[in-house]
This record gives structure tokens, C-alpha cells and sequence, in this order.
């Protein structure tokens, strides 16, 4: 028994050393609480406002691409749909399965795929990073699906993070017969491939200009699936049921959210991808919202005024029209 507790500790402790975080150290420990069995119903069950139908065709896009990105306007529920869109694919909730990475402009490909860092002789070491890690996890367990979702994945520069991973990201391209070398080799002759059961979702902002534009050669390797502002009748249902916001009242933020998108999307410097997504409008599930007005006010002026002023940054008057659209007005209805 001693023998054992001794094993378990250093499996844990070689999970760290591999890169594994302390979360899915923990859901190590948690296996029955996280693996539930999930699919495109969990997902609806779990508030997301798109057809049915639109879910599965996404799903199915990522079971035979291998790999898409969720683009859309800020507040289009893109994290949120990426980590259950995994979910749905894998078949359960199982974070132990599931990676996720933020790209940022000071990313590069030592960071990502692999490459030198000091070690604690004062000498450096090649290090792999959260991607190599994830191919060599998938390549292990070969009957299991595992995804690493990338957030912002334009914040960076794709092309050059990803490397020449970026030919064996393609769908015809999962098998050791397509391995390649390396920039950073381990061994002599060391190839390396991207398995079949590995699968990448990336989120993408297409509304900051300070982001770069997605090169063609990784638009070739990934599905592309639009997200807009989804409010209606199912979305108003849900902020009913789980905030006690009346039927009513949330109608009346619909129109208002739809009138100032039509005006950001008829804006020459503009354009609909700027709208603003539900998200904004969509409160936790359980908050207490004792005064629906009150609520809706202060996320205009907290939350939607300040992105609608760098929006008409050069035009604030404009700005303030449409906040005083938002909120002038409105009834007070029971919550």
C-alpha cells in the first residue's frame, strides 16, 4: 500500500513535469463529477441560442476538418460554444481531454510547439510546449479524441507560432507517414506528426483592428464558422427563467440591441462584425437581478457605452445618441 501511494504521487508529479496543469491534475481526481456524457443537446440545455441545426453542422465540420475557427463580433458566446463544442465531440465532460491556450503578439513557436529554456543547471534545455505535449498525449491514447482550443488565435501570428506544424495540421496529412522534422529536433532523425484524434478549435475577434488578418495557408487548413448576435424568443425564454427578468422588458432590450446593430452595420466604418453579441445582455444564470432597469443601464454604461466609444472614437457625439437610444425610456417592469 505505502508502494502505491508512492506510484500515484509521482504519476501526478510527472503529469506537472509534462505540462499538464494543477486543473487537470485535479480532474484526475474528479474523473465521475467531470466525465457526465455531453452532446448537442447538453449544449442547448446549457444556454446556447443557435438552431439545432447550426450546432451539429458545426460539429460535424470539426469531426472532418480536424479544425475550425469560431469568428463573430465581441459577445457572440465564441469561448463559450469552443469548450462545449469539445464537450459534444469527445461525448462527456472531460477536461482532462481539452487544452486551452491564449495567443497574444509575444507568442512565438518556442513557446507553443517547442524550444530552448533555461533548466536549473543554469543550462539550456529543449522544452516542448502545450501543443507538442497535446500531440504526444493523443498519440498515446490513440482511441480517445483530444482537442486544444485556441483562443484569440489572430492575436498573435499564426503562421510563423504554428511553424511547419501548419502543413501537418491539414486532415489528409494525420498519419507517421507524413512526420516531418522539426526546427528543434530532440534526437537525430526525430519526425514528428499531428494523430488523427487531435483536434483544434480557435476562437477569433473579427471586430479589433489591432489584430492581424488571418494568412490564406492557414485559412485553407481550418473551417471557418460565422457567430452573430442571437438574441429572439429562445433567448429571451432563458434570461426569463434564470434571472426573472419579465418578457416583456427583454423584448424591449431585443429591439434596441437590434436597432443599434443595424446602425453599426450600415456604418461605412463599420460593418457587421462589430454588432454586438447577446452576451452583453445575457446575465450569469442565478443572478439576482432585483431591478431589471437598473441592470440593463449599467451595462450599457459600463459595458456597451465605452466599446460603442472606441467604436465612433472620432465621432463621440454619435456615441452618446446611441447609448441615450439604449436607455431613454424604458419601462420598469416586474423582475
Amino acid at each position: 500500500l505505502e508502494q502505491l501511494s508512492r506510484d500515484s504521487y509521482r504519476l501526478l508529479d510527472e503529469r506537472s513535469v509534462q505540462g499538464l496543469d494543477v486543473q487537470t491534475s485535479h480532474d484526475v481526481l474528479t474523473t465521475e463529477k467531470n466525465r457526465d456524457s455531453y452532446n448537442v443537446d447538453s449544449i442547448i440545455k446549457d444556454g446556447c441560442f443557435l438552431p439545432k441545426a447550426k450546432i451539429e453542422k458545426t460539429l460535424e465540420r470539426l469531426e472532418a476538418k480536424k479544425n475550425i475557427i469560431l469568428q463573430g463580433p465581441p459577445g457572440t458566446g465564441k469561448t463559450w460554444l469552443a469548450k462545449r463544442l469539445t464537450f459534444a465531440l469527445i461525448g462527456q465532460r472531460d477536461d482532462s481531454k481539452i487544452r486551452a491556450v491564449q495567443f497574444h503578439p509575444n507568442l512565438s513557436y518556442e513557446d507553443f510547439i517547442r524550444g530552448w529554456r533555461p533548466s536549473g543547471e543554469g543550462k539550456l534545455t529543449l522544452v516542448d510546449g502545450p501543443f507538442m505535449e497535446m500531440i504526444k498525449t493523443a498519440i498515446d491514447d490513440p482511441e480517445s479524441k483530444y482537442v486544444i482550443v485556441i483562443e484569440e488565435i489572430n492575436r498573435g501570428n499564426p503562421a510563423q507560432v504554428f511553424g511547419e506544424m501548419l502543413t501537418l495540421l491539414e486532415a489528409d496529412k494525420r498519419s507517421p507517414n507524413e512526420a516531418l522534422e522539426l526546427s528543434y529536433r530532440k534526437t537525430a532523425g526525430e519526425r514528428i506528426y499531428i494523430p488523427s484524434n487531435l483536434y483544434v478549435v480557435g476562437t477569433m475577434n473579427i471586430a479589433d483592428r489591432s489584430l492581424a488578418l488571418v494568412d490564406l495557408a492557414l485559412r485553407r487548413r481550418f473551417a471557418f464558422i460565422d457567430l452573430e448576435p442571437t438574441l429572439g424568443k429562445v433567448w429571451r425564454d432563458w434570461v426569463r427563467d434564470k434571472n426573472g427578468i419579465d418578457s416583456e422588458f427583454l423584448d424591449n432590450i431585443e429591439q434596441r440591441i437590434s436597432a443599434l446593430n443595424d446602425e453599426i452595420t450600415k456604418d461605412p466604418s463599420l460593418g457587421a462584425q462589430f454588432q454586438i453579441g447577446h452576451s452583453y445582455v445575457t446575465p450569469a444564470v442565478g443572478m439576482d437581478i432585483t431591478d431589471a432597469k437598473e441592470w440593463f443601464v449599467e451595462v450599457v454604461e459600463t459595458e456597451i457605452g465605452p466599446l460603442l466609444d472606441e467604436y465612433w472614437f472620432d465621432d463621440l457625439e454619435k456615441s452618446r445618441k446611441a447609448q441615450k437610444r439604449l436607455t431613454e425610456g424604458l419601462q420598469v417592469y416586474a423582475s
